[in-house]
This record gives structure tokens, sequence and C-alpha cells, in this order.
């Protein structure tokens, strides 16, 4: 609501990038959540509904690095070259910049589909299962094949936020003389580092549930249990903390909806009256 409500935030690319990394996560623990549940209550489903929902929890999931890796190349371009950030990153680019991230998400668990298509028998859907990622695709070629898809988007987005990371830091300093705003800077850079490492977890997860699981088969609930609060719920957890609440510009409209609406109305007039003068 914070964000539709203010022209200042739905024609920013860089809050543009942020609320649709919110919205993929709701979603992505949405279907995260309703999984487990439904293979706690029913333990087995039609593989057809089970292919669908799993086939959008990768895609999440899959995003929300890919996301990551976009807003530092925002800021890469917001800080090291300011005086074209408002004609390279405009409204239209980051739609067609958020429409390549689902297309780059969707990728490898389309193709996982596909494959599974063409090598199962139609009854197979038909069928009933329970709905785990390992206990629909079974080929270990598919096993191999996630796990070199997971390494090149692994190499490619933590390349992209460690090189624009490295060149925010060194532009940060070499531009800022106040030794606090420096140490600001840095900071906040810190924290993306920390939730970019947190969300690489995704990518390695199923390699070790794959490798907990051969060695502990009898703790196989409590080992995905755990491995999914770790590696999905806590960075999504961290997200709107570290790009919304600590956000000046966010965190001031954002209080006015969360406290009293009197505050918000404070607020409000001093923003109308610097969005006039803009």
């Amino acid at each position: 609501m914070t964000f539709f409500k203010h022209r200042v935030f739905y024609e920013n690319p860089r809050y543009m990038l942020f609320i649709h990394m919110v919205v993929n996560d709701m979603l992505q623990l949405t279907l995260a959540v309703t999984l487990h549940v439904v293979s706690y209550i029913f333990h087995s489903i039609n593989v057809s509904v089970c292919c669908f929902l799993l086939l959008m929890a990768q895609v999440s999931t899959m995003n929300t690095p890919l996301n990551l890796a976009a807003m530092a190349i925002e800021r890469y371009v917001a800080i090291c070259n300011p005086l074209r950030h408002s004609q390279i990153c405009t409204v239209r680019r980051t739609h067609i910049l958020i429409a390549v991230i689902w297309a780059a998400g969707l990728a490898p668990p389309a193709s996982d589909l596909f494959i599974l298509l063409a090598m199962q028998p139609i009854r197979f859907f038909h069928s009933s299962l329970q709905c785990y990622s390992l206990n629909i695709f079974r080929s270990p070629y598919l096993v191999y094949k996630n796990q070199a898809s997971n390494s090149v988007y692994l190499s490619c987005v933590g390349l992209t936020v460690m090189y624009t990371y490295i060149r925010v830091l060194f532009a940060a300093k070499a531009a800022t003389t106040d030794e606090a705003s420096a140490a600001k800077a840095r900071n906040t850079i810190l924290l993306h580092g920390v939730q970019f490492l947190m969300c690489m977890l995704s990518y390695v997860i199923p390699l070790l549930d794959f490798v907990l699981l051969g060695l502990f088969p009898a703790k196989r609930t409590v080992i995905l249990f755990v491995n999914y609060l770790i590696a999905y719920v806590l960075p999504r957890f961290l997200s709107p903390i570290i790009y919304g609440v600590r956000d000046e510009k966010f965190r001031k409209h954002l209080k006015g909806y969360l406290f009293c609406k009197s505050a918000f109305q404070k607020i409000a007039p001093t923003n109308a009256h610097s969005l006039k003068i803009t």
C-alpha cells in the first residue's frame, strides 16, 4: 500500500525492483508453505497439480537472487554514473528487466518439466505422489542438469553483485569526505552482501539436502524443514528490513500507515510541497 499510494515510489526503478522482490518473495513463501502443509496433511497429491506448484515455487525462488543482482546494477549506475542514471534506469526499462528476470527464472524449471513430459507416460501425471521435487523429477540426468544450471546462475549473479558492490564501495569512499556518511555507505553495502549470501543458499540447498539425506535418512523431515527455514524463510524476512525499513524515504511514509493517520497527515503536506517544487 505504501508503494502504490505514492508516485515517488512506483515511478522510481529502485523501489520498483524492491517491491517486485517483496511480491515475489510473498508468492514464494505462500507456495512453499502450501507445499509443506499439503505434504504433511495429504501425504500425496495429483502429480499434475504438484508439478504446477513446484514450477511456480522454483521460479519465484530463482527470481530472488536475480532481482538482487538487478538492484545491485541499478545502485551501481546511480552512484558510479549519476548523470546518466535517469536515462539508463527508466520505468519502461525496469519493466523489461523484470520480464527478463522471470524469463531467466522460468528457464531451468520449465526445461525440467519438458524433459519430464518426454520421459514419463501420461498415466504418471494422473497418479498421486508425495509432492517434493526429488520424488517427481527422479531422473539422475535432471539432478545433474539442475546442479549445472544452479552453478551457472550462482557464478553469474555472484560475480555481478561482487563487482557492483566493490565499485560502489570505492565510489562512496572517493566521493565522501564525511566519515559518518562513508561508514553508513559501507554498512549498507555489508548488509547487502550478507543478504546476497543468504539468498545464494537457495542455489546450493538442493545439493546440501542430497548429501544430508544420504548421511541421515532417518532425519529427513528435520533436515528439509531446517534447511527450508535457513535458506528460504530467513533471507526473505530480512529483505523488507534491509531494503524497505532502513530506507528513510520509505520508512517515513510507512510510519504514517502503521502508527496513526494524524502522523501521516503531518508528513504528507511536506512531501506534497517538495514534489510541487520539483
